[in-house]
């Protein structure tokens, strides 16, 4: 069995297993810890491991090693990428501040290290209205790289003041308004979790205001945050708009609920790229390491570290 013969290596490598949401349930259910990117890279931190083997995409990978340097990170599979990340590069953000100087620069987790590098505050989905409220109210704000999340985050606050980059998660921008309407309206009762990322968040707010919803079925949350309300709603059909791996987490928080897709083919290729053949032979031959070099990890840290003063940084993504 797979499971025996990874057992058996990350004993012999005193290594931890770290799970995204998104995988695909068996690495997941064989996790040491299952959640988000931020979480799982602090969990990992605190952990007498001398070996991360993190099962997510690169850019989470990147996190885990900033926090925890003398530690080796391995990815299963170091071609697993992400679209969001990969929407702004360091140079873009370079330009990108050049034109705006003294411009205050928030940006999402879900950027590579290059990027953290460059920017004075990280936040998460669940953390990031806190982050900008913290902000001297007269300064600007670059906020990258998703735009849906910053749309939320300038709804929320009311900032005029704040610039959002154009970027976005190729899976939850296709999760649709016209998707999450009929969904809705076929399952009337159904509480919504969104996440801030999907494409159908500004009309859920949208449809919320007009009557078609009813606000108190909304819930704007990040995937930890979906997992906290998971334990509210334990019966009855809830509608989920975020990446359909999500749905293995939920369904074992509250076994009793109906978790259903907004969007049935939400499912990101790159999460999906780690599999248990990967696993063994990660572990078996520490291949993959990631690394981050000093100087721009030193920045990178800075960057989250800045976000952990201003509060808890919740549940991440």
């Amino acid at each position: 069995m797979w499971t025996d013969e990874v057992q058996k290596l990350k004993k012999e490598r005193n290594a931890v297993i770290l799970a995204h949401n998104y995988q695909i349930p068996e690495i997941q259910d064989i996790a040491d810890f299952t959640g988000d990117s931020l979480a799982l890279s602090r969990i990992a931190a605190d952990t007498d491991a001398d070996v991360i083997v993190f099962c997510g995409v690169h850019f989470m990978a990147e996190s885990a090693k900033i926090l925890s340097p003398d530690k080796t990170v391995l990815i299963p599979d170091e071609a697993a990428g992400c679209s969001l990340a990969d929407s702004i590069t360091a140079e873009q953000l370079r330009e990108w501040k050049a034109e705006h100087p003294g411009a205050v620069v928030v940006s999402y987790v879900n950027t590579t290290a290059d990027v953290k590098a460059l920017t004075d505050v990280c936040c998460t989905s669940s953390n990031a209205v806190d982050v900008v409220n913290s902000i001297d109210p007269d300064a600007e704000i670059l906020f990258c790289p998703d735009q849906f999340l910053g749309a939320h985050v300038k709804r929320q606050t009311g900032r005029e003041n704040i610039r959002i980059w154009a970027g976005e998660c190729h899976v939850h921008a296709g999760i649709n308004g016209k998707e999450l309407a009929g969904q809705a309206a076929a399952h009337p009762d159904a509480p919504l979790y969104i996440h801030p990322e999907c494409g159908c968040a500004n009309s859920a707010i949208y449809l919320a205001s007009e009557g078609v919803i009813a606000p108190e079925r909304v819930h704007m949350l990040s995937t930890g945050g979906m997992l906290d309300q998971a334990d509210r709603d334990t019966e009855g059909t809830v509608l989920v708009a975020t990446e359909v791996g999500m749905l293995h987490q939920l369904q074992k928080k509250s076994p009793l609920a109906d978790f259903q897709p907004v969007n049935p083919q939400a499912s990101c290729k790159y999460m999906k790229m780690i599999t248990p053949e990967k696993l063994v032979a990660s572990l078996r031959d520490m291949r993959d390491e990631v690394t981050v070099p000093e100087e721009t990890a030193a920045k990178a840290r800075q960057s989250l570290e800045r976000m952990i003063a201003i509060g808890n940084p919740g549940s991440g993504e």
